[in-house]
């Protein structure tokens, strides 16, 4: 195993030391071929490629097996996992606190020269949009009102939030927020921090295996690395996948509620091939033409329905709702996070497990996309805007909208509540929306906005797996592009007419329980190479020293220099 205590040794010999960042043609090994001008990262590629095809075969060809399949792994996932999840990010988010706060929060990804290529605004609409995007209108009216209502078993910490004066109260705002804070954000801090540091300041590729070299030296380009990132690629394949399964029925819910049209499985399987389409084009406009642009879209269509419901609502009793949930989320998070002796089992069976398995599974998906657009950053600015602002706007968003449902509730207007107990889970955010003037204009925008939220999160998803099966590279061929961008659709397709949404959200969790080991050996090996780039720092005129090994160009950090 290299030496860990030299870590810093891996630093390339450079002229100047702050400005290092991984050569885009770098190659590792001999594992990259080209047939057809295509740039392949042999065999993670061939290998999670052909699988993904093959698994979208077998479950068209055999949509009730897939049903049945799916049907029972995430019961049984999540409650057999239930301790292993939790505990595991529950250690993921105190990893975070401590960096933050620890004298490691002062490197900046990228070298201490280093600038932001984004300035605030877009950075946090990226990572917004990238982090979040569908599951805020999906579950911003359901979960509230599900944790809300005693007949469906589900109430968190055993509290029923409904008082003797028919007052709703905020314990299922806090534990919708437990979901969307702090929590979900520190698995992505995790996987992104990790990617930015050791490709723009350690001279490694941007995939996961490069994290891991600190432990695995030269074995991280064999078939440990190799293992790596098909694991990565399945599970942000089929995280992806699982929001788009959800945006499809949401458009498909809103399309039939506000025009009438009838959306049966071929209308959304349509509806995911059109869209599909437009991911395609933004694709092909490549980062900041397509992917920057929609998210900012993103951003502006979200904030004007925001303030919408938040204006023509009752405006000081949702912000006393956001006050409130906050205050309850604090104190009860230590509760929601214990795993041990719940009496709850049907919210965090139900929701709370499957949620960090989800959130996992999202992480290289997350994380890549944060760590492209997050260079120039300080280790501790990066991580107190990536895991408080998002949290902070997810915690206001669902206080708004699921507290307004809760309003409603309270005064007298059940169709949300009839819809979540049906569980109609699409038609939630409708019902809460038709109560308001100017539906007909106002539930086309949100028609629009997801749509958006589907494009941009299925454009990013495409890029990101592209560059973990081209070994790291930024700017593979567009035909890689496409057809990861294409297979997310079809995947899609397949787990929807196999089995719907608990076929959606078992792939998720059968991908997110492995990739968790991945994420918690990630904190381990980050420490390490902070621990290194801040020991640079320390020196008398400030800057990283140039260590004594040269490295041939293009050749990678070796074992023995760490």
């Amino acid at each position: 195993m290299p030496d860990k205590e030299n870590l810093d040794e891996m630093h390339q010999s450079r002229s100047d030391p702050d400005a290092i960042t991984f050569d885009t043609d770098y190659e590792l090994g001999q594992d990259n071929i080209r047939p057809f001008g295509l740039d392949i990262h042999n065999p993670v590629f061939v290998i999670s490629g052909g699988a993904i095809v093959l698994f979208v075969v077998v479950a068209l060809l055999n949509q009730q097996a897939t049903a049945d399949l799916f049907g029972w792994l995430r019961p049984w996932l999540t409650s057999t996992f239930d301790w292993f999840l939790m505990m595991s990010v529950n250690i993921i988010f105190l990893f975070c606190i401590a960096l933050a706060i620890s004298p490691l929060g002062k490197v900046r990804i990228g070298g201490q020269s280093a600038t932001p290529d984004y300035g605030y605004l877009s950075w946090i609409a990226m990572l917004f949009s990238a982090g979040m995007g569908i599951g805020l209108l999906f579950f911003s009216v359901l979960e509230p009102m599900y944790y809300s209502l005693p007949e469906l078993n589900a109430l968190p910490l055993g509290v029923n939030p409904i008082n003797e004066d028919g007052t709703i109260g905020n314990s299922g705002l806090a534990a919708t927020v437990f979901h969307w804070g702090f929590s979900a954000w520190a698995v992505y801090v995790v996987v992104a921090l990790s990617l930015a540091i050791f490709a723009y300041n350690l001279g490694l590729p941007l995939t996961l295996r490069s994290a891991f070299y600190p432990v695995l030296g030269e074995r991280v380009w064999g078939w440990w690395g190799h293992s790596i990132d098909i694991l990565a690629v399945f599970a942000t394949l089929f995280g992806l996948t699982t929001t788009l399964g959800l945006g499809a029925q949401q458009i498909a819910a809103g399309l039939t509620d506000v025009f009438g049209i009838e959306m049966g499985q071929s209308g959304i399987v349509i509806l995911i091939i059109v869209i599909t389409i437009a991911a395609l084009v933004s694709v092909l406009l490549g980062m900041d033409a397509g992917v920057k642009r929609l998210a900012e879209l993103n951003m502006w269509l979200a904030l004007a329905l925001f303030l919408f419901v938040l204006i023509v609502g009752p405006t000081w009793v949702l912000l006393g709702r956001f006050g409130g949930t906050m205050v309850e989320y604090v104190t009860n998070y230590a509760a929601l996070s214990n795993p041990f002796g719940r009496e709850d089992t049907g919210y965090m069976h139900g929701w709370t497990t499957f949620y960090w398995a989800w959130w996992i599974a999202w992480s290289p998906f997350v994380g890549m996309f944060i760590a492209r657009v997050s260079r120039g950053r300080t280790v501790r600015e990066f991580i107190i805007c990536v895991l408080l602002l998002p949290s902070l706007v997810c915690a206001l968003w669902m206080s708004v909208f699921g507290g307004m449902a809760l309003e409603q509730l309270a005064s007298g207007y059940e169709g949300a509540k009839e819809v979540v107990v049906a569980y109609r889970p699409e038609l939630s955010f409708f019902r809460m929306i038709d109560q308001f003037p100017l539906y007909n204009i106002v539930a086309p925008i949100c028609l629009v906005l997801i749509v958006v939220f589907f494009v941009t999160s299925s454009d990013s998803g495409s890029l990101v797996i592209d560059t973990i099966t081209a070994g790291g590279k930024m700017d593979a061929p567009v035909a890689q592009r496409v057809f990861w961008c294409t297979f997310e659709g079809l995947v899609a397709i397949a787990l929807l007419l196999g089995g719907g949404l608990n076929a959606l959200q078992g792939a998720a969790v059968s991908m997110g329980i492995p990739f968790t080991l991945v994420v918690l050996a990630m904190c381990y090996c980050l420490f390490l190479a902070l621990r290194s780039e801040n020991r640079l720092l320390g020196q008398p005129d400030g800057s990283a020293v140039t260590p004594p090994h040269e490295v041939e160009h293009n050749e990678p950090p070796r074992g023995d220099h760490w």
